[in-house]
This record gives C-alpha cells, sequence and structure tokens, in this order.
C-alpha cells in the first residue's frame, strides 16, 4: 500500500511540500508524516474524491498545523487593488514577443519560487494545489473545506502577486497605453483568471484586447507555465526509504485496487 501511494503521488507531494513548508527540512518531515498518516487512515477513505485530492488535503491540514505552531498570526495578502497591473508604467518585454535570456529566466523561477514561500498561508496552499497539482478548483475547495468562489479568489489574489515577482526579474519596457475604460479592462482581466481556472482558451478574441492587456495576460500565462515547472525534480531515495522504513513498523494495509474488487 505505502510503496504505491509514495510512487503515484510521492514525485508531486515532494514538490508541494517544499512550497508549502519553504524548506527542504521541514518539507521531507512533512512528507513522512502525511504518507503515514494517508497509510493509517486509508481504511476510513470511503473513494468518495480523487485519492490524490485526499493526500494533499492531508498535506494541506499538516501544514496547516505547522504554520499555527510555528507562528501566531499570518501576514495579510494584499489588496486587490495593490496587485491588479493597471496602475504601472511597464511590461516585461517577453510579453510583448521579446526574448527572454537564460539568466533572466532563472532568477525570474527563483523570484516565484520566493514568492510563493512567502504568501499567506491561507492563500499559498489553494494556489499550489491550483496551479502546481493542476487540481480543478472544486477539488481544491473539497480538500481545504471551502467555498469555490472563496478558492478562486484567493487564486486569484495570489497568481496577480505572483505576476509581479515574474516579471520583476525581466526586462521592463514602458507599458502600452489602454485603449479601454479602468472597468472594461478590469472585466477582462476577470474573464482572464476565469479562464485559467478551468485550463481553457480566453473566451474573447485576441483583436478585440489592446496591446497592454494582451501583455498582462501573456505575463499570467508565463506564471502558470513556471508554476507548472516547479512540480518537476526527483523525489529523493533516500526520503523514500526512510518513509517504508518507518511504515514497516505498522500493520498491512489492503491495496486501493483490491479493496476496488473486493467491493464489485
Amino acid at each position: 500500500m505505502l510503496p504505491t501511494l509514495l510512487d503515484e503521488h510521492g514525485p508531486k507531494l515532494y514538490a508541494l511540500a517544499r512550497r508549502l513548508c519553504g524548506n527542504l527540512t521541514d518539507a521531507q518531515d512533512m512528507m513522512q508524516e502525511v504518507f503515514l498518516q494517508a497509510a493509517r487512515r486509508w481504511e476510513t477513505f470511503r473513494g468518495e474524491s480523487n485519492p490524490a485530492t485526499w493526500i494533499y488535503s492531508i498535506a494541506a491540514h499538516s501544514c496547516g498545523q505547522r504554520k499555527r505552531r510555528r507562528f501566531a498570526s499570518d501576514r495579510r495578502m494584499p489588496a486587490f487593488s495593490q496587485v491588479a497591473p493597471w496602475t504601472e508604467s511597464t511590461v516585461s518585454r517577453a510579453a510583448l514577443g521579446g526574448p527572454v535570456r537564460n539568466a533572466e529566466r532563472k532568477e525570474s523561477e527563483r523570484a516565484l519560487h520566493a514568492a510563493i514561500v512567502q504568501l499567506p498561508h491561507a492563500f499559498r496552499v489553494p494556489l499550489v494545489m491550483k496551479e502546481m497539482l493542476e487540481l480543478p478548483i472544486a477539488e481544491v475547495a473539497h480538500a481545504l473545506n471551502l467555498k469555490e468562489q472563496t478558492v478562486k479568489t484567493r487564486v486569484h489574489r495570489a497568481r496577480l502577486l505572483l505576476r509581479k515577482a515574474l516579471t520583476s526579474e525581466l526586462k521592463q519596457v514602458e507599458a502600452p497605453d489602454p485603449i479601454y475604460e479602468k472597468q472594461l479592462c478590469m472585466d477582462l482581466l476577470q474573464a482572464k483568471l476565469d479562464a485559467m481556472d478551468h485550463a481553457r482558451g480566453f473566451p474573447i478574441g485576441q483583436d478585440v484586447l489592446c496591446q497592454r492587456c494582451r501583455a498582462v495576460f501573456k505575463e499570467l500565462d508565463l506564471v502558470q507555465d513556471a508554476c507548472a515547472k516547479l512540480t518537476a525534480g526527483k523525489f529523493p531515495d533516500s526520503l523514500r526509504r526512510a518513509i517504508l522504513q518507518s511504515g514497516s513498523k505498522r500493520p498491512g494495509i489492503t491495496p486501493p485496487r483490491a479493496r476496488t474488487r473486493a467491493r464489485r
């Protein structure tokens, strides 16, 4: 049972743990805790949700407990008006189709990682589950016991904040002047964020958008792509062995596929 869980979910969960915890030591401790909890509690899993979502919800709960033990309070997220892009005088050259040097790309990815770690816990967890684990909003809400609209609001604001972090390391150029009034631009931005929630293309033709909106939306796409890349990386063999060694001291658990066949 435990080897199966590790093989199927270990790599992505390790990437999640690193971003939720902020350092390798805490991430490894969290991995051991999560998989041992999952093994102990497997008999209570009713199969009403995706097993991956169930395990990630255990991880999010574990991270929350660690956060509460370490800090009495969490930092507040900046107001939407502070992370909205329309007061800025520049955009990244990459968003207008310009080249990105390797050094710029690496620095921007490091800045993105740092920004994720610094997000308030209540915003970091849904952002990581949505953008790195690529779970649907509904599954994130179920895992965190939140309303879907709450998850969407937090993910949207986190994306906008990460956009600032990512593009801060890219070559900047003067932002094109908007051709629409601010409210229409804000409505278009909301439509873009909603489309990103459902992993579908932007529903409004590019010819309708002004150059400034196109640039901002391209930067949001860069954020989403960069977050997805953060799931890459090897799950350490030493950590896998440590988890299996700890789990070997516990009674055996019927593998999930065998349980499924038994129900049939």
